[in-house]
């Protein structure tokens, strides 16, 4: 069984339409906001650096409206920015009524996690970086554990690149970091994993959906998986996929600037249908969908 289901109109969004000059558009974080999907898309212009443009549809699957400028760009008083804006994770915090973006800032010092917060994506709120570089991958918990907020993230320490967790009474001063899920030796995910879209709450637990690398002879291959944490203590895995959900299969997913990627980054949840966004190649944006029900099944059976 098919757990992540390709769209048929896969790609949905290219770099040739795209309303102004782009080399890749791609990893976008997505919400849906009044009444509509919302993505916020990673966009790499011809120098190499990258920042972040809407796009909106009413259905999430076609007509896609594209913003005609940046929306998020590097702003050089922000010393994180210098090089770029990328892989935004959105998420609701109820308590601050407002969004949450984590994205990763390129710094002289390396990639970095800083957060953007908005009301109504037209004006933006900078925070600077959450983390010390080097970190990728993260996102917030949309409600706090005891008061803390909570964030997945994945730094890299003695060149070994876990998904971690992190708590913090602010948003700004954080603590309390340990490895949350680790590579596995020898699997599909033993070189690197990473968070994918902002964890989804269920009955059964937190859903996390992940990437794994596996390098090959050929390069890297980039794999999605799933893993299920405790509800009211997410630092405790409950469940781990022992496979894959989705990896590079289809020409699109070859096809650009890395080839062999799947890289989900957001989801939109409409009852039990989740609607799975992701980067092709580091070129394009692709759409999976999946029954929620069916993938707390699979850990259920699979973990």
């Amino acid at each position: 069984m098919e757990l992540l289901k390709r769209y048929e109109g896969n790609p949905i969004l290219t770099p040739d339409r795209w309303p102004y000059p782009a080399n890749a558009v791609f990893n976008p974080g997505a919400v849906e906001f009044r009444g509509e999907v919302l993505l916020l898309v990673r966009v790499e212009d011809f120098r190499g650096f990258s920042h972040l443009t809407i796009a909106r549809s009413p259905d999430g699957y076609s007509d896609w409206e594209i913003s005609p400028e940046p929306t998020l760009s590097p702003d050089p008083e922000y010393a994180e920015e210098r090089w770029g804006l990328e892989d935004p994770r959105i998420v609701w915090l109820p308590d601050r009524e407002e969004y949450a973006i984590t994205c990763v800032s390129f710094s002289k010092g390396g990639p970095v996690v800083s957060l953007i917060t908005t009301r109504d994506f037209r004006e933006f709120s900078r925070h600077g970086s959450l983390v010390p570089p080097e970190d990728k991958d993260a996102a917030l918990f949309p409600r706090t554990f005891r008061g803390r907020y909570a964030l997945i993230h994945r730094p890299i320490i003695r060149g070994e690149a876990h998904i971690w967790i992190s708590f913090s009474p602010d948003l700004r001063y954080w603590g309390e970091h340990r490895v949350l899920l680790p590579v596995r030796p020898g699997w599909w995910d033993c070189h690197r994993v990473g968070l994918g879209p902002p964890p989804i709450e269920t009955d059964e637990g937190w859903l996390l959906i992940y990437h794994g690398v596996r390098v090959t002879a050929s390069g890297s291959l980039y794999r999605v998986g799933l893993a299920l944490l405790d509800l009211d203590e997410p630092w405790k895995v409950v469940r781990r996929a022992s496979t894959w959900i989705l990896g590079p299969r289809e020409d699109y997913e070859f096809r650009g600037d890395v080839p062999g990627v799947t890289f989900p980054t957001g989801t939109v949840l409409r009852g039990d249908e989740l609607l799975v966004y992701y980067g092709a190649a580091d070129k394009a944006v692709c759409l999976a969908r999946a029954s929620l029900r069916e993938l707390l099944e699979f850990l259920r059976r699979e973990g």
